[in-house]
């Protein structure tokens, strides 16, 4: 029997026409659940249905996503009206989407609710449990997959911030039925090692089933109770899983749970280097500011010694003596002024100066002066004082 050779695309093309002529495939009813939906720039979107079971790829172009009356998000239970074709290129079946009926959230994000809420009742969240996350950790341990991108990341920020934090990683699978069990040995693993100051958990992006081994239970209580602080890096910033909120500390991404986690020792010694400048002109004006009062305090003291005051107190007494001295020499002056002013009044009415010019003075013997004729006729004796002087004289006997 002759069996002809074919080319993968023939083989691709042959099942293609199978599938399209077939009656249910060409125009069916489809129920799952949407992950990883995105829409493309070119308005295409793409999205998987899922259920417990499998997955199919899913497409729907632009003019029929322009119809849709709701924006589909992952997790939702929808029924999809389309085609099943096969997409010859990758030898792939995918639903070509017609319509897009919302049925209700889907059973994953069910189960992620209902675990979330009775956690959260149980305390598993509650701040007043979070431990402390060190601020200058020197060893973490990394529970992720080695071949990722997230651990790429994460030693790159961490040899970017500091040079001087080692990093011990924990390789784990991080989707899949064996991931939970993996990244909970990882996590005894380094609560038995004791230079292990900080764990974070981390990986990258993906959709929720991909994400699903972080919303496992016993992972859950494993992270609870911890000895070590945990600090989860799960998908990107708009992605949270049960293992976000009972950990100590959640970051949005793998690298920011790194920069969390990583002291920048370049930003450090920046910062110390500020510091030292700032306390150098602090120290500096410090002691500018007390020399500057230690000169005043000693002119004070210069100013107020007893030797100064001694001093001082000299040339007050110098000058009050010369002051003195003035005012009583000028005082003499004055009074000297004076005499000779009442010297020559009493020089001009001396009664002696008038016997210059030929009078007398006629006294009695008491030396009582003798204006009248009268008295002279009763007087014995008399006392005549001429210019030359003054002679006694007996008037009887005269």
């Amino acid at each position: 029997m002759y069996i002809k050779t074919l080319t993968v695309s023939e083989v691709s093309s042959y099942i293609k026409k199978i599938v399209d002529s077939d009656f249910i495939l060409s125009n069916t009813l489809i129920k799952g659940e949407i992950s990883n939906f995105k829409i493309h720039s070119s308005g295409h979107a793409y999205f998987s249905l899922k259920d417990d079971y499998g997955k199919i790829n899913c497409i729907m172009f632009k003019s029929r996503t322009e119809n849709l009356k709701f924006m589909p998000e992952n997790g939702m239970s929808v029924v999809v009206k389309g085609k099943v074709s096969v997409y010859v290129k990758d030898g792939a079946y995918q639903i070509y989407c017609d319509e897009i009926k919302l049925e209700g959230l889907g059973e994953l994000s069910e189960a992620f609710n209902k675990l979330k809420k009775r956690l959260e009742s149980e305390g598993l969240f509650d701040s007043s449990h979070k431990k402390t996350i060190p601020k200058f950790p020197k060893k973490i341990g990394v529970i992720t997959s080695p071949t990722g991108a997230a651990i790429r990341d994460i030693i790159n920020v961490v040899k970017r911030r500091n040079k001087g934090v080692n990093i011990t990683i924990y390789p784990a699978l991080v989707q899949g039925v064996n991931a939970a069990n993996d990244i909970i040995k990882g996590v005894n693993y380094f609560n038995k090692l004791e230079d292990i100051d900080v764990i974070l958990i981390s990986r990258g992006g993906g959709s929720i089933e991909e994400l699903w081994s972080f919303n496992d239970e016993k992972l859950a209580y494993t992270i609870f109770h911890s000895k070590k602080p945990i600090v989860t890096a799960v998908g990107h910033e708009t992605d949270f899983t049960i293992v976000d909120f009972v950990s100590d500390l959640r970051a949005p991404t793998p690298s920011a749970g790194a920069e969390i986690l990583t002291f920048n020792l370049a930003e450090a010694n920046e910062k110390i280097r500020n510091y030292k400048y700032t306390m150098d002109n602090y120290i500096k004006m410090y002691l500018q500011d007390k020399l500057n009062a230690l000169d005043m305090y000693r002119k004070n003291l210069e100013h107020n010694s007893p030797m100064v005051l001694i001093a001082n107190s000299y040339r007050y007494i110098d000058r009050m003596n010369e002051i003195l001295n003035e005012k009583i020499n000028n005082r003499i002056e004055l009074e000297k002024q004076k005499l000779g002013k009442l010297n020559a009044l009493l020089d001009a009415h001396n009664p002696l100066n008038i016997l210059n010019r030929g009078y007398s003075i006629i006294e009695d013997e008491n030396s009582n002066l003798i204006t009248e004729t009268k008295t002279l006729c009763n007087t014995k004796n008399i006392k005549i004082t001429l210019k030359d002087g003054s002679s006694l004289f007996n008037i009887k006997h005269l």
